[in-house]
């Protein structure tokens, strides 16, 4: 296995422990409001913040802001890095199968089953009647099914799915992305560029017309209505990268991105203030003028390949060492995804009388939902039928 694949996994581990550090830290944000979101009230935002806890600390607040800016940016590069092997070697009508059952059984089974039983915490803090039986009949009572997390796996599915139609229908553009992203594996700024700029496109306008924190909901589906199109974005330029060998292109562990990993991740750290100051002056005014949300919308889209940059920069250049750790961490990656939503959320619950500070509770919070969600995850590898739905290698 070559160093930039391995670095590839453990930045796998990296990013799945940021998942649950930043769903962790939700209910400890300094911006929340004093009470809780109520359960029958549109727009129902307990979604994202299902506990509000009374201790908070605005460090936190800056964490998650950072992560939500560039993490889920990230995951969808890295998603896309490996379709293009996986079509090579298994062509489109197998390929689509297999993602059907990794990715498109485990959203159904999780969202209908773990879901409901994830936001139980989130009815009963403002529940006149904490009964199952009237929690049951207001989840039924929703105009939707609430999928949490879980919104990233189906918008996933759609691009794999996108992906492989394009793969059978024009065989010929995953070549092209290929030739174009091996044109550039010397030139990290100019790949950088282009990513921005296309990502400004496909983000900005959506930014301007929707509020850039509106959700829609549908059934069993959820998306953020200024984000499908600058993730679809992220998703085809790591499938551009990884139509080329790995370790010979933008991502070599000797390359130009991680020798210079201190210059990207001070990039990030510019690129997020860009964002932060024009969107800390226009998040509570309806009315702000044009320009700042225009300064919003550039500087969300330069965070988000920045950061991008930074983790991988970082990890090619420090993670590149087969580690035990980290690739039990990579390899239970998915399952952990899958659950540990569940364990945030009662962990929260049942720490929002103790007389903790807030950084206390998040570390707790994190403690007990890394550890039950990655042994739940390791010990579903050890069938068949876990290997198959969570992807964790025996």
């Amino acid at each position: 296995m070559s160093r930039t694949s391995i670095a590839l996994g453990n930045l796998r581990a990296v990013v799945i422990v940021i998942v649950l550090a930043f769903h962790s830290s939700l209910a400890y944000l300094a911006s929340l409001p004093a009470s809780a979101y109520r359960f029958d009230s549109p727009p129902y935002l307990w979604q994202a913040i299902p506990i509000i806890d009374h201790q908070r600390w605005f460090g936190l607040d800056l964490f998650c802001a950072w992560q939500d800016v560039s993490l889920m940016s990230t995951m969808f590069f890295l998603s896309g890095l490996f379709v293009p092997s996986s079509l090579a070697r298994k062509g489109s009508w197998k390929f689509l199968s297999d993602r059907f059952v990794r990715i498109g059984a485990p959203f159904v089974l999780v969202v209908m089953l773990l879901m409901p039983l994830a936001y139980y915490p989130a009815y009963r803090v403002t529940a006149s009647d904490p009964s199952v039986a009237a929690y049951w009949q207001s989840w039924l009572a929703l105009p939707f099914w609430p999928s949490g997390p879980q919104w990233f796996l189906w918008q996933l599915l759609v691009l794999n799915v996108l992906a492989g139609a394009m793969h059978r229908f024009s065989p010929g553009w995953c070549d092209r992305l290929g030739r174009l992203a091996e044109a550039m594996r010397d030139q990290p700024v100019r790949f950088f560029l282009i990513l921005s700029g296309t990502s400004v496109l496909a983000y900005v306008p959506l930014a301007l017309v929707f509020s850039p924190w509106e959700w829609t909901h549908g059934g069993l589906f959820s998306f953020q209505l200024s984000r499908p199109l600058h993730y679809l974005v992220y998703f085809f330029a790591g499938f551009a990268i990884g139509a080329r060998p790995l370790d010979r292109g933008l991502l070599a562990c000797d390359g130009p991105l991680a020798r210079r990993w201190r210059f990207w991740l001070l990039a990030s750290l510019i690129g997020f203030g860009l964002w932060a100051a024009p969107t800390s002056a226009t998040l509570d005014d309806p009315n702000a003028p044009l320009s700042l949300e225009l300064a919003a919308g550039f500087g969300y889209v330069l965070a988000c390949a920045s950061g991008c940059y930074a983790l991988l920069a970082i990890c090619l250049r420090f993670a590149s060492e087969w580690s035990r750790a980290l690739d039990s961490l990579s390899a239970n990656a998915y399952g952990m995804y899958l659950v540990h939503y569940v364990f945030v959320v009662w962990m929260q619950f049942a720490l929002m009388d103790a007389t903790l500070f807030a950084v206390g509770k998040a570390t707790i919070v994190f403690a007990f939902a890394l550890a039950l969600s990655w042994t739940l995850s390791a010990a579903a590898g050890g069938a068949s039928f876990g290997v198959r739905l969570a992807g964790a290698r025996r």
